[in-house]
């Protein structure tokens, strides 16, 4: 389900999150932007693979990890495995019908 939520992501340089089973979006018009869409929808196949507590637990582990070790908040963000896979594979909108289990796992480094 999408939920615009503009008051959440207010002051923030976000313009959606996935929180199981939910996407919410900053923008009205952002309900249309198919790669937004896409990237957060394999967010909520990830999610669901690591049964969303597991997900939750790892990407927090995983971006303090990063953070840590580049001192840099937004490329601790980019490092993330589940957002390295996202970003690689939001412009394939096919992408979900031919993922595969656990494809986030090739882009830890």
């Amino acid at each position: 389900m999408i939920i615009v939520w503009k008051s959440l992501l207010k002051n923030t340089k976000i313009n959606g999150i996935t929180l199981f089973p939910f996407i919410f979006l900053k923008k009205q018009e952002d309900k249309t932007n198919a790669v937004l869409i896409n990237h957060e929808k394999i967010h909520l196949r990830q999610q669901l693979e690591l049964l969303v507590i597991f997900f939750y637990l790892w990407y927090v582990i995983e971006y303090y990890y990063w953070y840590f070790k580049l001192n840099d908040s937004y490329l601790a963000y980019k490092y993330i495995s589940f957002e390295r896979e996202a970003f690689a594979m939001e412009d394939d909108l096919d992408y979900l019908s031919h993922r595969k289990l656990w494809s986030f796992w090739k882009y830890l480094s």
